[in-house]
């Protein structure tokens, strides 16, 4: 027999029965019955019961070893009476009498329960995140990672694509977000980049040829955490492809995506492709947001006629100074407590608005504040803009287009919530396309780029030259499921004339344009195929697999909030002697006083 075991913690039925195994794994639980002890025997595969009489000598060792410790097991298995079966292990109808016991690895006194759901705390869970990796539930999101990265790659290879590594160590790129730098020894004073993603490089294999790329791309980010954002790296399915449309990337990508979810939704529905298609002003209007859960029913509306002329002065007032209306309905919201409405006037107060007007409709006609200083024929064209019947509330974002566009939108998702709208046990996709190539920056009257800079504008060099720069779309769409952004994506520009004039547009002259992004340039002018792509997010697909509200419960090893790993404790110090080597002399901001 094996020296440690003959069949896995999570392999052994009823067949078994009368079989000498041998099983090694952690003692996950122990429970002293007086004459009987049992140990919960736990290995990566599962959880075997194991049981030992008080007549054997082995009987002391047992008692006293520590849950955690690793033993291995040597008995026959034993096929449970029907009153101790337990329905929910799949070994739960068999157990092993322990013949011969022994101890591999002794466990000191645990800082967190790993047979235990409770929450430990976040530094404790990262510090010794061997332990928490232990955990039922957080064992099974990594498998699920692995489960599902390794069907991502499979579906990619099935639609043609090749994968292929890009560099590590590459040069500073202004992608958004702050560099990881990297000191070169061998060149003093100069340094690598840790790449934000790999997008220079995905392009360049399109310029070399390659037609269909895709990775499993490592990407670093100096930028703050968040719920749903890893600080410091995270990982994309990063692919690109040549002589392609915008539908052509959807086509390509949906099956996969589609797929992966299928494969992995126990039991939740995942929408049929193909993929609604948003254009981005519709969704700001209809969701308030670029990023809509599709799940929420709710439609906002626009009613800033409505209130232009009308009676209630300040929705009135601000229509004529430039100001919009959003309605955002509230199904079956009539029947509410005037409590409910207090509560949400409370909480947009929160948010930083004035308050939360509204009126409610019943079968007796219209209700509230606002209500008073509407005529009916206004009502009535209220009820018919955002489609109200009988029953129901409406409420009011008057604000700024984009500032009440995305308060409009927090309401509509504080409502799906509260009036529970929202089916969680779907999964709703769609692309968001059409985004606006420029932006105007309101504090320095300067045209910037609102979403990609490398993107081809829609109409091409002819829009460049001809049309307002605000009123240009580009090629540039969004992945969203159930409100989160799992990608951005664009058809690239691959003209070198047409970035010139783009970046210029931007205030970026063609110097600049050369300097930063010299290498992709030149490429293009020797033969670009068009080209495009996407990057969905892996550790947000994962996180909403596997219904976890933080991205941390699907990474093996992240850092915590502000960008420690308190288990290998980096970042750290450097000796002195490494920094000469590197010719680095440290420039440290003084403490302040107390610290």
């Amino acid at each position: 027999m094996h020296a440690y075991r003959s069949h896995t913690c999570g392999a052994l039925r009823p067949s078994d029965a009368g079989q000498t195994v041998r099983l090694s794994g952690w003692v996950h639980r122990k429970r002293d019955h007086g004459n009987l002890v049992f140990i919960d025997l736990r290995d990566h595969y599962g959880l075997t019961q194991c049981v030992l009489d008080i007549s054997s000598p082995l009987f002391k060792q047992v008692e006293q070893t520590r849950v955690e410790s690793v033993v291995t097991i040597t008995g026959k298995v034993v096929q449970r009476t029907p009153e101790t079966v337990n329905p929910k292990l799949p070994t739960g109808e068999i157990e092993v009498k322990i013949e011969e016991y022994f101890v591999q690895s002794v466990a000191e006194v645990l800082p967190l329960q790993v047979a235990s759901d409770e929450d430990a705390g976040e530094e404790v869970r990262l510090r010794y995140r061997f332990l928490d990796l232990r955990r039922d539930k957080v064992h099974r999101n990594i498998v699920l990672r692995s489960k599902v990265i390794a069907s991502l790659r499979q579906r990619m290879i099935a639609q043609g694509f090749t994968e292929f590594q890009t560099p590590i160590l590459t040069s500073s790129s202004p992608e958004g977000a702050r560099d990881f730098l990297v000191p070169s020894r061998q060149h003093p004073g100069k340094f690598y980049a840790l790449p934000q993603a790999p997008q220079q490089f995905k392009q360049l294999l399109m310029v070399a040829g390659f037609d269909r790329y895709f990775q499993i791309a490592p990407c670093f980010r100096d930028e703050d955490s968040r719920a749903d954002r890893s600080p410091g790296e995270f990982y994309q399915l990063d692919f690109e492809m040549s002589y392609v449309t915008q539908e052509d990337v959807f086509n390509a990508i949906e099956p996969v995506l589609h797929g992966v979810f299928e494969e992995f939704a126990d039991g939740r529905v995942v929408s049929p492709m193909p993929f609604r298609q948003i254009p981005f002003d519709e969704s700001m209007l209809r969701y308030g947001s670029d990023k809509p859960d599709l799940r929420n029913p709710i439609l906002i509306s626009d009613v800033s006629e409505v209130f232009r002329g009308s009676g209630f002065g300040i929705f009135a007032k601000a229509v004529e100074l430039g100001s919009v209306v959003r309605a955002i309905p509230a199904p079956g919201a009539a029947a509410k407590p005037r409590s409910f409405f207090d509560k949400l006037n409370d909480w947009a107060k929160a948010q930083g608005a004035a308050g939360l007007g509204y009126v409610i409709f019943d079968a007796a006609g219209a209700k509230g504040p606002i209500a008073k200083n509407l005529d009916e024929a206004r009502l009535n064209q209220l009820r018919e803009a955002a489609g109200l019947k009988d029953g129901d509330a409406v409420f009011f974002a008057c604000d700024k287009k984009l500032a009440a566009a995305k308060f409009a939108g927090a309401v509509r998702t504080r409502l799906g919530e509260e009036l529970e709208l929202i089916d969680q046990k779907r999964f709703e996709f769609c692309w968001i396309v059409d985004f606006p190539m420029y932006e105007l920056n309101e504090d320095t009257g300067q045209i910037e780029f609102s979403h990609n800079p490398f993107s081809m504008p829609q109409g091409g060099m002819d829009a460049l030259l001809n049309r307002d720069p605000l009123t240009i779309k580009a090629f540039q769409y969004d992945i969203v499921c159930n409100g989160i952004e799992l990608s951005s994506g664009a058809i690239r520009n691959h003209l070198p004339e047409i970035m010139y004039k783009a970046f210029e547009i931007a205030g970026y002259p063609a110097s600049e344009v050369e300097n930063k992004f010299g290498g992709m340039l030149n490429a293009f002018k020797f033969g670009a195929p068009p080209h495009g792509g996407s990057a969905p997010g892996i550790d947000r697909i994962v996180m909403m697999l596997a219904e976890e509200k933080n991205i941390r419960e699907v990474i093996a090893f992240p850092l915590n909030q502000r960008a420690e790993d308190l288990l290998m404790q980096a970042p750290a110090e450097i000796p002195a002697s490494r920094l000469k080597e590197l010719s680095i002399r440290l420039d440290l901001p003084m403490k302040k006083a107390g610290q």
